[in-house]
């Protein structure tokens, strides 16, 4: 939204629209206005990083007033949008952009929890009698013209043979994403999302926006003296995965202000809104250490041995080991359920028997262990 497209410039010519200073919302209005003046072919909402829904409904009539293309890309909220359309009708959640835009692009593995790759929608058929005060306002026999410049762009323009396991995982996905399971479970992400971004702002952290309508939350680390990328650092080492990123009013990219956290990853190993309240402690411990580090101008290549930082990761992964992994065997837990090997941690023996093929201690607490069969 705030920085030149810098790509193919001689294909293209962008002007983009921003947020409000103050609240960090899109400024619609401001939107209108350069919209109006700019006269783009196509208009494009969605983000990476926005924490609030999108206004799809303003976003049509921005469209129609100035006759572009509205075109949604929902890669980070794809999931959410999905359990939405499938819920409207007894929840009454929010829009979804598939009312309102003519071209919707989405990766598959975010929220989707699908194979890596992306999936293109867009209109077909007659058009609206009523598109815009500068598109054909005719008798209904206006077609769109999407799907033969889509497919020529994707084939052979850019893409090559297409992989039939990826084709198959993306199946995998959808029909999850339409099962009341997901449903239930994007709503859960929502909610610790929320609980999350309470939990932070309780401890006077500054969050863009002030909170969060999705599965996201972007942190504004400024006011603690802390650039995106030393607390991305020390958070890395500490075996917390968040991605530094610039907040709306930075002048420039290389030292990033802010993080964005995002809460479905955690959600799937099953963490509860209490669990999130403690995710909250070891993130603000973690802007702790690095404000420190970034004070002491520290290397920060060298912190694996720094005394603050091992003891973070150690509660870190304390924690972290509580939950399931998926993918792995429901026996894959704690305790003498699937017999112990030699120290604290238990694993699902087929799995423990194949590591310890190759090596003889824990691949958690790295203590010498020897499998020992269950009864």
């Amino acid at each position: 939204m705030g920085g030149k497209f810098r790509g193919r410039l001689f294909f293209f010519e962008s002007l983009p629209y921003k947020v409000d200073p103050k609240s960090g919302i899109v400024d619609y209005d401001k939107l209108e206005e350069r919209a109006v003046d700019f006269r783009p072919k196509i208009l494009i909402c969605g983000g990476s990083s926005y924490p609030r829904e999108w206004d799809y409904v303003r976003f049509r009539q921005i469209a129609d007033k100035c006759g572009a293309v509205l075109m949604c890309d929902m890669a980070q909220i794809s999931g959410l949008i999905a359990a939405k359309t499938c819920l409207a009708n007894f929840l009454q959640e929010s829009v979804s952009p598939f009312e309102y835009c003519d071209i919707v692009t989405s990766t598959n593995h975010k929220s989707l929890r699908g194979p890596r790759g992306g999936i293109i929608f867009y209109r077909k058929g007659s058009k609206p009698k009523k598109r815009g005060l500068l598109l054909n306002q005719g008798d209904g026999s206006d077609r769109y013209n999407f799907e033969e410049k889509i497919n020529f762009a994707v084939f052979p323009s850019l893409q090559g043979g297409p992989h039939n396991n990826h084709i198959a995982a993306l199946a995998i996905a959808l029909k999850q994403v339409a099962t009341p399971e997901y449903k239930a479970y994007m709503q859960q992400v929502k909610k610790k999302a929320r609980a999350l971004a309470s939990a932070l702002l309780d401890k006077n952290c500054r969050l863009v926006t002030g909170g969060t309508d999705n599965h996201l939350l972007l942190w504004d680390l400024r006011n603690l003296g802390l650039t995106g990328k030393s607390f991305e650092k020390v958070c890395e080492i500490c075996h917390i995965t968040l991605n530094k990123i610039a907040i709306f009013d930075e002048k420039g990219m290389i030292t990033p202000g802010g993080v964005r956290i995002a809460t479905p990853a955690m959600m799937s190993r099953g963490c509860l809104e209490s669990d999130f309240e403690i995710i909250a402690d070891f993130l603000f411990r973690a802007a702790q250490i690095a404000n420190l580090v970034q004070r002491q101008k520290a290397s920060l290549m060298g912190l694996q041995s720094n005394k603050d930082i091992v003891e973070l990761r150690t509660r870190v992964e304390n924690f972290a080991t509580q939950f399931a992994l998926p993918g792995l065997d429901e026996e894959y837990m704690t305790g003498d359920e699937v017999g112990k090997i030699g120290c604290e941690h238990g694993y699902h023996m087929d799995c423990i028997k194949q590591w310890l093929q190759l090596k003889n201690w824990c691949p958690i607490c790295k203590a010498s262990v020897e499998p020992r069969e269950t009864s």
